[in-house]
């Protein structure tokens, strides 16, 4: 069998997972893995949400056979990155040896499902699905599994068309993730196919019209695409008689990391989930989505009536960082006194921070504004630090609304990241978004929201929500209320900030 992949991606941090043990003798187990850029990991959870094992397999350390940097072959343009498929397949060998190692009774999972990084196509050889349903348990899946590396899907039709040919079928990682699995060819979820362009998101089907732009037959290569909550079938007799899981384990869709991450975060109808890191990332759960140029739409992972939307902004916790050193003498003290002790709204003050060009929207440069929209040099450092935090959230509500998101009656803004340490900055947030803040700790989100979507997957036929699933769950954090005068204070503001905005686009 071959099959070849194409992922451009950023390496994100590395992070860490450890094994830890267990359980009841007779407990059931969910299992759920991310296969990320740099590791593959496992979470596993018992029926009332408990993580009972963690586990990892770090690529660069763990297979350096494969000659990766942060998991990824960077080739001589330095444009084009990929990830050899192949190393996926033996880090699930070593994965699955690992939590046999540790002690973890295989036999009692009831369910798996995973993410996979967005984005990555892999195609599969004439002939791959014999392959997979008679794979020898006596052989780990990497002895039995051989590939080729290319590139997206219309490059391979246009520039590689005898390999083209010869491609029975095109899977998303998640979905080859899955088809280790089931032994058989797994269908793209709807979630995650709504990253490929090529999904009609409303009616959550390929596009014709869109197909036949990319290249002939799409239709038989990618499958029907299926929703993400799908019990998919059984785990393959392979992994049955190689690693001990039950015949009756079922293996529901595998998804994108993003829409995992969603499911991870307990993220409900109305709620937004602020990431502030480096980036910093907003993830909405909405009802009724507005595409755009900007940001990422995808079929809701855990609710086939509502949709997700993603947005990323480049300038985070570095702009933030470079604000509390020139005005605030490196100090987080002074930096949290400086929003303590300035007005909701700034007196009219607003500023807009793109040290680098910025994603959303797409400008770059510092602009200051007074209360009567006039561009000014400078502001003083109290003022500044309080422009520079509100005019970041501003941006982020903005963006969001433009998207479909709404506040509503009962929304939530959860926060992760650094800075959401920062009770000052969460305020600020609380203030903007007019909500209350929570926040939640978001390690292995991906993983943790497999796991709750394979558990998820088992019930949902009956009648059972996400939100039904995760009531055990632990409940986050709040940790922010919004001022009363708030709501009057930042809608108000909002206005101006959109009319800034364009006016700096228009000059960029």
């Amino acid at each position: 069998m071959r099959w070849c992949l194409f992922k451009c991606v950023t390496p994100p941090p590395p992070s860490v997972c450890v094994s830890g043990s267990f359980m009841a003798a007779d407990s059931p187990l969910y299992l759920g893995l991310d296969f990320s850029t740099q590791q593959l990991k496992v979470v596993a959870i018992d029926g009332d949400l408990r993580v009972l094992h963690e586990n990892s397999v770090h690529f660069d350390s763990e297979l350096p056979d494969f000659r990766t940097q942060g998991g990824v072959h960077i080739h001589a343009d330095r444009l084009t990155v990929t990830s050899p498929v192949l190393m996926w397949v033996k880090a699930l060998d070593l994965l699955l040896d690992k939590m046999k190692g540790a002690g973890l009774d295989l036999s009692h999972v009831r369910a798996v499902s995973g993410s996979g990084q967005q984005h990555g196509s892999v195609f599969w050889r004439r002939g791959a699905s014999e392959t997979l349903k008679q794979l020898d348990p006596d052989q780990n899946l990497h002895q039995l599994l051989q590939r080729f590396t290319g590139n997206q899907i219309a490059k391979v039709h246009q520039n590689r068309a005898e390999e083209f040919q010869d491609t029975e079928r095109i899977s998303l990682v998640s979905s080859f993730a899955a088809s280790l699995f089931l032994g058989c060819y797994a269908a793209i979820d709807h979630s995650d196919g709504s990253g490929m362009n090529l999904l009609d998101i409303r009616t959550r089907n390929w596009s014709q019209i869109c197909l036949e732009a990319t290249a002939p037959h799409m239709d038989r290569l990618l499958g029907a695409p299926l929703p993400s909550t799908s019990v998919l079938g059984p785990v393959s007799s392979y992994l049955v008689q190689r690693c001990g899981f039950s015949e009756s384990c079922s293996v529901v869709a595998f998804t994108g990391d993003n829409p995992a991450s969603l499911a991870g975060m307990k993220l409900q109808q109305g709620d937004v989930a602020v990431s502030l890191g480096t980036s910093d990332t907003v993830f909405l759960w909405i009802q009724q989505p507005r595409p755009a140029l900007e940001g990422h739409i995808f079929c809701n992972p855990v609710d086939q009536q509502a949709y997700m939307a993603l947005l990323c902004f480049k300038n985070g916790s570095l702009t933030r960082e470079r604000i509390r050193n020139e005005c605030s003498g490196g100090s987080w003290e002074i930096f949290s006194a400086a929003l303590r002790d300035t007005p909701l709204g700034n007196d009219g003050h607003i500023g807009f921070y793109f040290d680098t060009m910025e994603i959303t929207p797409p400008a770059v440069g510092v602009h200051r504004f007074d209360s009567a929209d006039t561009e000014v040099s400078s502001l003083c450092p109290q003022v500044e630090v309080r422009a520079l935090v509100e005019g970041q959230f501003l941006s982020r509500r903005l963006h969001a609304e433009r998207l479909g998101y709404s506040i509503i009656s009962g929304t939530r803004v959860m926060a992760t990241g650094g800075a959401s340490s920062n009770q000052e900055i969460l305020q600020v947030l609380s203030d903007v978004f007019n909500a209350p803040v929570f926040t939640i700790d978001l390690s292995n989100s991906a993983c943790l929201g497999s796991a709750y979507r394979a558990l998820h997957g088992l019930v949902v036929e009956s009648g059972v929500s996400f939100s039904d699933v995760l009531k055990k769950a632990p409940e986050p954090q709040l940790v922010a209320t919004p001022h009363p005068a708030a709501k009057e204070v930042y809608d108000r503001m909002l206005k101006r900030y959109a009319r800034l905005e364009e006016r700096i686009l228009q000059k960029t």
